[in-house]
């Protein structure tokens, strides 16, 4: 996905060439196109004998979806859960952890002001 993002649109042949040394099999890739166009989060225009693929999602669409998966999964549904346990478990130095303080403290706000306005 990460490199239909970058390209946008991307051939097959166009695709491997991203791939570091040693690049994967052409059927790898295959198969983990086939399985995005199954999940519905790329798509392909025909050219020829050639398929262009793209993508149909942006990348925060699909990290959205991908944590609220997450947090249904392993966490009971509970973004608190989830918080907790990657606070505690993601060796973040002491200027992220405050970091994320700042951002939850502005999202609170946000929401405050948000319902001062009803």
């Amino acid at each position: 996905m990460e490199y239909l993002w970058q390209g946008k649109k991307l051939f097959m042949k166009d695709l491997l060439n991203c791939f570091p040394d040693p690049k994967p099999a052409t059927t790898t890739v295959a198969t983990q196109l086939k399985r995005m166009l199954d999940k519905g989060v790329i798509s392909f225009t025909t050219y020829g004998n050639s398929r262009e693929y793209f993508p149909l999602i942006t990348k925060e669409e699909y990290f959205t979806n991908y944590f609220d998966h997450l947090i249904k999964g392993f966490f009971n549904n509970s973004a608190l859960q989830f918080a907790s346990f990657f606070a505690k478990n993601s060796n973040l130095s002491k200027d992220e952890l405050q970091g994320l303080r700042n951002l939850v403290e502005q999202q609170i706000q946000q929401k405050n002001d948000g319902n001062d306005n009803h």
